[in-house]
């Protein structure tokens, strides 16, 4: 399994989102991203991550930046965490790990979906990525940090 890395085309994917559509990543192309990885819907720090992402949402909207969920949860159980939780962003249900495959994200301490987020330019291009499991909250602090600075330059 090849490693996405920071200077990486994002790979083109598909998936369906939290409504049931189809979500195509080359049509957000022209807009700054953020794609997390995140082990399941409504557990402890996937809910802490999910809800930090809402609460910062209005940062990134302002920066033009498209913030986007993945797991291997189902569309169904997508739809009830961002009702439970009035998520403003893209879910993505990645059923059967392809995507989670094709960045490279693999399982930390052996048996969890690995918690891993991507910073990416408005040219589809990676510009940082965070790895880690704890401290959920951080992934949205150092996203905002790297697409802020990304704007400056």
């Amino acid at each position: 399994m090849e490693k996405i890395k920071v200077g990486d085309k994002v790979p083109s994917f598909k998936l369906k989102d939290q409504n049931g559509n189809l979500f195509t990543v080359n049509n957000t192309t022209g807009k700054p991203m953020v794609i997390y990885f995140y082990p399941k819907d409504d557990t402890s720090g996937c809910t802490k991550q999910a809800c930090k992402f809402r609460d910062e949402f209005e940062q990134f909207k302002n920066i033009d930046a498209v913030i986007i969920g993945i797991s291997s949860d189902s569309v169904e159980s997508h739809k009830k965490f961002e009702e439970k939780y009035s998520l403003p962003f893209t879910l993505l249900a990645d059923i059967n790990n392809e995507v989670r495959k094709l960045f490279g994200v693999s399982k930390s301490m052996i048996f969890l979906p690995g918690r891993v987020t991507y910073v990416v330019d408005k040219d589809g291009i990676v510009q940082y990525i965070f790895n880690s499991q704890f401290g959920a909250e951080k992934h949205i602090e150092n996203s905002l940090k790297t697409l802020k600075d990304l704007k400056i330059s």
